[in-house]
Order: C-alpha cells, then sequence, then structure tokens
C-alpha cells in the first residue's frame, strides 16, 4: 500500500513513541543441515515441519561453550538503540526488561544490562515472560513515560533457549514434540529507546493489549527450573505441547487483532503492516494468511532468526523502522503458549 492511500497522520499528542530500535543475535546463523548433524535429525524434517531456516545460538554446539550471556546481547542492542536515537545515556530514566530465560535468578539481568551500559541511580525492572514478556515491557514503559516525570527509557527484551538444550542426547528416537525444542528456539536480544515526545524515527505506540486469557487451562510451554533438592531429577527442562499451540495460536491471534482494531477505531484497511505472531516459518506464514490483511505488509523475521522468544517484536520492529513512511500504521500481534496470554500493539509513523 502506497503511503498516499494511508489515513492523515493523527497530530503529535502526549503519549509514547519510539525513538529507535537495536538488536542482536550472537554468532553466524545454523542451518538446518548443521542442525542435522549436530542432532541427528532429519534436514528435510526441519524445513517442512518447521519452515525455519537458520537460527543463531550463544553456545557452540560442537564444544557446548556458552559464548553470550543474555546480559552481553541485551547490552548489546541496547547501545545500538541508544546510539540510533540521538538519545544520550543520561537521558535515560528507567530500563524495563522482559524474559523467560534470565542469566541468574538473583541478581536480575536487567541490573547487568543497566550496569554495562554504563546506567545508574534509575529504576529497573524484569518482566518474567515468554512470548508475551516483550510487549507486557513496553506496556509499561510507555506507561511510564505517560504518567508523567519521565522523559525516556529503554525496554529491551531477550532470551537464550540453547541453555536448555543437552547436546549429548541422543535424538534419533524422540518424538517430534520433543524434537521441536532443539529446531524451533534461537538465542537473540532487542531494545526500543521510548520516549515522552516524538524523537528519532518518532514512532507514536498508539495503543498496547495484554492480557491474562488462561484461566483453567494447561500450559502450552513450561521451562523448569531445577534447584537443589531437585536437579538430578531425569526429566526435561522444557515441555511442549506443540499441538495444543498449532489449534490456540491461530485463533487467539485474528480475536487479538479484532479486539486491537476495534480499541484504537481503526478499519482493517488502515493497516499497512502487519507483524504476526514468530512461531516458526511455516506457522507464522499460516497465521499471516489467516488474518485477512491482504493490504498489509507482512512483516517478519523468524524464518531466519529462530525462535529467539523476547528478542522477536524487537527484530520484527527494526525491520518495520526501514520500510514505514509518513502516517503510515502498523499492527503487531503476538501470543504467548506458556498460560495462554493474549498480546500485541499498534504503532503510527508522524
Amino acid at each position: 500500500m502506497q503511503p498516499s492511500q494511508s489515513p492523515p497522520p493523527t497530530p503529535p499528542s502526549p503519549g509514547a513513541y519510539l525513538a529507535a530500535v537495536g538488536t542482536a543475535l550472537p554468532g553466524e546463523p545454523v542451518d538446518n543441515a548443521m542442525l542435522a548433524r549436530t542432532f541427528g535429525v532429519s534436514e528435510e524434517w526441519v524445513d517442512v515441519f518447521i519452515g525455519t531456516r537458520t537460527r543463531h545460538f550463544a553456545r557452540d554446539l560442537t564444544s557446548g561453550e556458552t559464548r553470550w550471556s543474555l546480559a552481553e546481547l541485551c547490552a548489546r542492542a541496547g547501545e545500538q538503540a541508544l546510539t540510533a536515537s540521538g538519545v544520550a545515556a543520561d537521558e535515560i530514566d528507567f530500563v524495563v526488561m522482559g524474559t523467560a530465560t534470565p542469566d541468574h535468578l538473583m541478581p536480575a539481568t536487567v541490573n547487568h544490562v543497566a550496569d554495562q551500559l554504563g546506567l545508574d541511580q534509575i529504576p529497573t525492572y524484569q518482566l518474567q515472560s515468554g512470548c508475551a514478556g516483550a510487549v507486557q515491557a513496553l506496556e509499561l514503559g510507555r506507561t511510564l513515560v505517560t504518567a508523567g516525570g519521565h522523559r525516556a527509557g529503554l525496554v529491551v527484551g531477550g532470551d537464550v533457549c540453547s541453555k536448555h538444550l543437552d547436546l549429548d542426547r541422543d535424538l534419533s528416537g524422540a518424538a517430534p514434540s520433543d524434537l521441536v525444542n532443539y529446531v524451533l528456539f534461537g538465542d537473540g536480544a532487542g531494545a526500543a529507546v521510548v520516549t515522552a515526545e516524538p524523537r528519532g524515527h518518532r514512532v507514536a505506540l498508539r495503543g498496547v493489549l495484554n492480557r491474562f486469557t488462561g484461566l483453567g487451562r494447561q500450559p502450552g510451554q513450561v521451562i523448569e527450573w531445577f534447584g537443589m533438592a531437585d536437579r538430578h531429577e531425569d526429566r526435561q527442562a522444557v515441555h511442549e505441547d506443540y499441538k495444543a499451540i498449532e489449534e490456540s495460536v491461530p485463533v487467539m491471534a485474528l480475536e487479538i487483532l479484532w479486539e486491537l482494531l476495534e480499541d484504537l477505531g481503526w478499519d482493517p484497511g488502515d493497516v499497512d503492516f502487519l507483524l504476526p505472531p514468530q512461531l516458526s516459518g511455516r506457522m507464522t506464514r499460516r497465521i499471516a494468511e489467516q488474518l485477512g490483511l491482504p493490504d498489509a505488509v507482512e512483516v517478519s523475521c523468524v524464518a531466519d532468526t529462530g525462535n529467539n522468544g523476547n528478542a522477536l517484536p524487537f527484530l520484527q520492529l527494526e525491520a518495520l523502522l526501514g520500510k514505514i513512511g509518513a502516517g503510515q500504521r502498523a499492527l503487531a500481534v503476538a501470543v504467548e503458549s506458556s498460560k495462554w496470554i493474549k498480546s500485541g500493539f499498534a504503532l503510527e509513523k508522524l
């Protein structure tokens, strides 16, 4: 859709704005052929069933060495966002981080990120959540700048999922529901500078949806924490009900889309860009088609980055900022299957 077909931009008003976005992916991309050699899985199965071509890992698959911590990746993304935004570090009034895979239980990873960025004497917040964590962090950042008293803040999201992979495990007889955890995920981080006035890219955050909808439902995904009392138990660290996810996420994504449109008073034709849920290459294609916005340009990354959780919305945003023009609008939809959370947000370029 051409910029001239979009509705006129809404004039600047007190609110929250994205000044810039930065991202960080560890190491070189790992393709399906390398996954097949490392884990003994079928390269063709990964291509067809998952539809993800490459992903990035903070661990070396040969030695098992962890080369990047989550804090290091988030700090790198934050530094890029700050540089691109033109917002100085001493203007940052808070840091909010969303993750499902912190480096430690204590201290919070967000504080290591702030330390590496040279930020001090400001509030920090860490939200532990899966794919919705980045949206929750954006919502909290938006609240902090719109409530007054904060000029700018850094919102960060990321995950290092490879820490849960058992590189010595024989997967030759594993069921597809088990194998998916070895081929679906990747590692990465992203960050956005959120401001109270339009700066940098001047993208207004028009609305955020964040709603728990898992009452009485079994989790679709569980990541275990092993303490001293249970660390030697013979159970997997990650459990995934991929069938439940395949059935539920497309339905929830459509509900999120229409809830956002209704809340904003936008028509489907007002949406120039769609940022759909990033589960896998195959699932994302299916969901984007079912959302039924044929005139909106899809912005996706998961086929090349893998499902790196809370980094994904920032990777999508980074791609969006290179495409969106004045007066154009974008909708992002994200679903968390751990205990079923609907989330999404709306943007408009001034």
